[in-house]
């Protein structure tokens, strides 16, 4: 088992700078997402040259849809920066109101953002990335809308059905020389135990390794180090952050919305939560060489300061 991680394998997802409050004084205030926000290619640099000041030589892979790859490549290089593994998600057809016939043209192209996921991360030299089911933010999605971290809504014949899109999405990245590791992330169709557990078991693990999330497994009231140590020979790459169990545990206990708990402050960076971090990083076989990246989906300070944070940890706990 290792005690710690290897230092030239650890990155930083620039979330902290992304998943904001419009006013971080009033947690009612909207919600922003800036990858979405063309206007945020201005204060990438910045962002990227924060998370190098902080420590971190690598970034997690997010190319901005409105820039090339290469103007991605010109802003990385420029902060001294590499980049780590990548995140893509797939959506289930029925979620969107849509029927698609295997192998037809429409079928194909649902896989068209995945196919440029692939493609980003062959040019920049990655051979993994995270694969998960979308998160969905519609008004009727229950997980993200109701109540969060426990399976809510469940049903085997849609588990099946995400099972087979994420199997195709799996097999289109494997056909461009990218292997998918399978991301599990509360608040979508793959969330409790069970769901990881009969996506695992149904996909081979040539076609689908594990890289899991481990505040999220938390989160659903998953054993992290458990979950590690059962599928080490598949583990391919880890998120790491952690969490304020109290909210997590009484977000399961009633219906809470995804928001609420984010809002009341669930995520923490590494540290500052009640995580056994130590106790997960033992569970990492000896001989892992995967990336790990530090990522606190919403800052619990400023999002400079969160990044120094992240690393003082980071930096105590790298071989």
């Amino acid at each position: 088992m290792s005690s710690a991680l290897r230092k030239d394998r650890i990155a930083l997802n620039a979330i902290q700078w992304i998943n904001l409050k419009a006013d971080p004084n009033d947690p009612s205030s909207e919600d922003l997402w800036l990858f979405a926000d063309p206007a945020f290619r201005a204060d990438y640099p910045a962002v990227l040259k924060h998370i190098r000041e902080a420590g971190f030589t690598a970034t997690m892979m997010e190319v901005l849809a409105t820039q090339t790859l290469q103007d991605y490549r010109r802003m990385v290089e420029a902060a001294g920066l590499e980049v780590a593994p990548g995140y893509t998600n797939v959506s289930l057809p029925e979620d969107h109101g849509v029927t698609l016939r295997p192998n037809s043209a429409e079928w194909i192209r649902w896989f068209d953002g995945v196919r440029r996921k692939a493609e980003e991360s062959n040019f920049f030299g990655l051979s993994t990335i995270f694969l998960a089911p979308e998160v969905s933010w519609a008004p009727t999605t229950v997980r993200t809308q109701e109540a969060v971290g426990i399976g809510a809504s469940f049903d085997s014949g849609r588990l099946d059905r995400v099972i087979d899109i994420l199997g195709a999405a799996a097999e289109v990245l494997q056909n461009e020389g990218i292997q998918a590791g399978l991301h599990n992330h509360v608040g979508t169709w793959i969330e409790t135990e069970e769901e990881i557990e009969r996506t695992l078991a149904a996909i081979p693990a040539s076609l689908l390794g594990a890289s899991f999330d481990v505040g999220h497994l938390a989160w659903a009231g998953i054993d992290p180090a458990r979950m590690i140590e059962r599928h080490s020979a598949r583990l391919l790459d880890l998120h790491i952050k952690d969490l304020d169990m109290s909210i997590a545990d009484r977000s399961r206990e009633r219906p809470t919305p995804y928001r609420t708990a984010t809002n009341a402050g669930i995520f923490l960076e590494p540290g500052l939560g009640q995580l056994d971090l130590d106790g997960i990083i033992a569970a990492l076989p000896e001989d892992w060489d995967g990336w790990t990246i530090i990522e606190v989906d919403r800052a619990s300070m400023d999002p400079t300061k969160s990044a120094a944070v992240s690393w003082a940890w980071v930096a105590q706990h790298q071989r």
